[in-house]
């Protein structure tokens, strides 16, 4: 069975299942994962109609909508997969980083769920979540590798030692990419979301039509900038003089050049690793991915991506990274503590020190 198969039924002997929440930003998720990456059952309810109106994600709307959905998705998933809270060996929930309210709402939820049950909680940081999805769905992922972490909220990379082992080699000293593409859509009058907005018309337009920026390209320092790129996209399209899909097209390019040279100045300062990993909304985009698998074969290195449904926000992804820390641990696993806060920011790395700007986010 592969890794993304569904089934219903029990969980086999020995597999330890894993029940996931995730609430970190504008998608409700639950899932139940087994160890041996079989996904038993998921729902996800995204809130795109409620925000697009804004243009972007409104927080104390997103928190609401968590907390409308969350208890019917839950009982949803367990009647999907004909289980109980019985069957299930550990409680996972995205702890942080996110909009707070929203956080809040999943851990709270998946507290009450591990204390009525007396089963462990496992709190999930969401970055490792998506740092530790490509192995759900690739068994022959192995550790270390190089990450490419790049979601709406943060763009770093990581050379992943573990689970619960991760040391940055670069972030963002401003805004992350996908913030970049959300923008650069609604300059364009595209709508939410907007990184797929932005895909499907770059494909109609010119990438060199436009001339942008590549912010910190050729640096000596490791970090991206994209706060320049949009201000760029923003002057190109006030003055008239460029068609929409080129503009597009064009960022997209930028923003593909930018993430090429911080990754080979990574390689260069760090030596390879044996596979080069994207993970996030952003590994979604088909062009993205292909300028990645391009690098990845110039330096003999294997390429991974997740398939497209653990790239965006999903509670897979955080059972799973319960199932990893479960397994690292052993026999020295324990539950977290049923006091533990959620944490609207919360680095992979804790000992990577601060950069300049707002990178200090990441």
């Amino acid at each position: 069975m592969n890794a993304l198969s569904t089934t219903n039924g029990p969980n086999g002997p020995g597999a330890s299942l894993v029940l996931g929440i995730e609430s970190s930003c504008d998608e409700t998720a639950v899932a139940l994962v087994r160890a041996d990456r079989t996904i038993v059952a998921q729902r996800i309810a995204s809130q795109e109609a409620e925000h697009a109106p804004y243009g972007g994600v409104v927080p104390e709307i997103a928190a609401r909508a968590h907390a409308e959905r969350l208890a019917p998705m839950l009982e949803g998933v367990m009647a999907d997969a004909r289980l109980s809270l019985a069957d299930v060996d550990a409680i996972a929930a995205t702890a942080g980083p996110g909009l707070i309210g929203g956080v809040m709402v999943g851990l709270v939820s998946a507290k009450a769920l591990a204390m009525a049950s007396d089963k462990p909680l496992i709190a999930v940081n969401h970055l490792e979540g998506h740092a530790l999805s490509p192995r759900l769905a690739d068994a022959e992922l192995g550790f270390p590798y190089l990450l490419l972490l790049v979601s709406g909220g943060h763009c770093q990379i990581l050379r992943v030692e573990g689970a619960g082992h991760y040391r940055r080699l670069a972030t963002t000293i401003d805004d992350a990419l996908g913030e970049a593409f959300d923008k650069t859509a609604k300059i364009l009058g595209l709508g939410y979301p907007g990184g797929p907005a932005v895909e499907r018309l770059a494909r109609e337009g010119n990438p060199k039509a436009v001339p942008l920026p590549r912010p910190l390209k050729g640096s000596a320092e490791p970090h991206f900038s994209f706060a320049g790129l949009k201000s760029a996209v923003l002057r190109a399209v006030e003055s008239g003089q460029h068609a929409p899909a080129d503009v597009a097209a064009s960022f997209q390019q930028a923003a593909m050049d930018c993430l090429i040279d911080r990754l080979e100045k990574a390689l260069r300062d760090h030596g390879a690793a044996p596979a080069l990993v994207v993970a996030g909304g952003v590994a979604a985009n088909q062009a993205v991915r292909a300028s990645l698998q391009s690098l990845a074969s110039a330096h003999n290195m294997r390429f991974c991506a997740p398939p497209m449904a653990l790239c965006t926000d999903n509670a897979a992804m955080i059972a799973w990274a319960g199932l990893e820390r479960m397994a690292a641990e052993g026999r020295d696993f324990a539950s977290d503590p049923l006091d533990l806060r959620a944490r609207p920011r919360w680095p992979l790395d804790e000992s990577a020190e601060a950069v300049r700007g707002a990178g200090v986010k990441a």
